[in-house]
């Protein structure tokens, strides 16, 4: 009888401190909301800037449980795409739920939060590439090169644009991040993994090919928002050659363009391959 009642008493005790946690929760979220309306009422939070973070989360939500759902209605053969595909726009959505609460309390870009998100998914695109071209005989090498290069791609651009931003050295180091991204259009383009799509064919080629578009024009949004967010031979930060250009609103529209693209490519395949 002891037992039972000192864990009865431990059961109250947890209810109560989960409904003292939701209140104290409840009342953080009302004066976030109220300061987040004053600020806008005020004009320090601009709302065409603040309201991006939010569709874009709300989007690669969507995206997630559509991937993570359908993953039931595919062999073994492609669950594993489809469940990457669902972790890449899912990692984005976590990301621009924090971004989205960064943006509304500092009004400045999230650029730390921004980048922790592209090194978790972009070198999941490129195990994309390896997951689709695995059955024609793409190697594990082939995929690490690629991730090894997309890396390389995203912390030199991260340093140009947040850590050396004086003079020519954002300029320096996005040609290094540059160097890094033509690298991959190589491999993909006409390289490697461009020959395995050749020799594999049908709708694995297909759905390769539209992956390069993806990457060749996706993915060239980038350093356009690089070039709005840093100062250069085009211009000063938040300018490109005269014209006003938000980078995180051009990052946005990217990740949109691509997280999500490349899922729906993969998700057509694994249909077209039933």
């Amino acid at each position: 009888m002891f037992g039972q009642a000192q864990a009865l008493r431990l059961v109250m005790r947890a209810f109560g401190a989960v409904e003292r946690a939701r209140d104290v929760s409840h009342g953080l979220k009302d004066k976030f909301c109220h300061g987040l309306a004053v600020a806008q009422d005020e004009g320090h939070i601009p709302s065409a800037y603040f309201q991006p973070f939010f569709v874009g989360c709300m989007a690669m939500m969507a995206a997630s449980a559509f991937f993570f759902l359908s993953m039931s209605s595919f062999d073994n053969k492609w669950k594993t795409s489809i469940l990457v595909s669902g972790l890449i726009t899912f990692i984005a959505a976590v990301h621009y739920w924090y971004m989205r609460d960064y943006w509304a309390s500092n009004a400045t870009s999230p650029t730390f939060f921004r980048y922790v998100d592209w090194i978790l998914t972009v070198p999941l695109m490129c195990v994309e590439f390896y997951l689709i071209l695995k059955a024609a005989g793409a190697t594990k090498k082939l995929m690490w090169r690629m991730i090894g290069l997309s890396v390389i791609m995203l912390v030199t651009g991260y340093l140009g644009e947040a850590v050396y931003t004086s003079g020519a050295q954002p300029a320096i180091w996005g040609l290094v991040s540059g160097l890094a991204y033509f690298a991959i259009v190589y491999d993909i383009y006409m390289g490697e993994a461009k020959k395995l799509a050749v020799a594999a064919g049908g709708a694995v080629e297909d759905a390769h090919n539209t992956l390069v578009k993806f990457v060749v024009i996706g993915w060239a949004i980038y350093p356009i928002g690089y070039m709005a967010g840093t100062a250069g031979w085009y211009g000063e930060a938040g300018q490109i050659f005269g014209m006003n250009l938000s980078l995180d609103v051009i990052y946005n529209i990217g990740d949109a363009i691509n997280k999500i693209g490349f899922g729906l490519v993969v998700y057509n395949l694994a249909v077209q391959s039933k």
